[in-house]
């Protein structure tokens, strides 16, 4: 686990804290090889350079985000905009983790890319990796 993230989980909250520890696990052992990093403030998972999940705290819980996640056809996950193609769900305990779906969402993650890398160079327009 990078040390940042460490860091970011520590300042949780005792059952958030929980959620994360068992995010951070189960990503760090679904995306092997990914880049992790605290980025904007948050816990996110790159593959070359691409982000593809990352988690957060909110007023509703802990949100674990896949940047591309709306073409999982997962209806676990919510879409919210149209514009980007990130899903979400939200987790306040960690008992409520699915791990097997969650393995299968980053097994997905994997697979089903938009290139969020090169969004500005793109005029803000994205494009299909995977």
């Amino acid at each position: 686990m990078h040390s940042d993230i460490l860091k970011y989980n520590e300042k949780q909250e005792t059952g958030e804290k929980g959620i994360c520890d068992v995010l951070v696990e189960v990503i760090d052992r679904g995306l092997p090889g990914a880049e992790s990093k605290v980025w904007h403030g948050h816990p996110v998972w790159f593959l070359d350079g691409n982000p593809i999940v990352g988690y957060s705290k909110q007023k509703p819980g802990i949100r674990l985000m896949f940047w591309s996640g709306a073409d999982f056809g997962e209806p676990e996950l919510s879409v919210v905009g149209k514009k980007f193609k990130d899903a979400s769900i939200f987790f306040n305990d960690v008992s409520s983790i699915n791990e097997s779906d969650l393995r299968r969402w980053l097994k997905k993650a994997r697979e089903i890319q938009w290139d969020y890398k090169n969004i500005v160079r793109n005029r803000g327009r994205l494009e299909r990796l995977k």
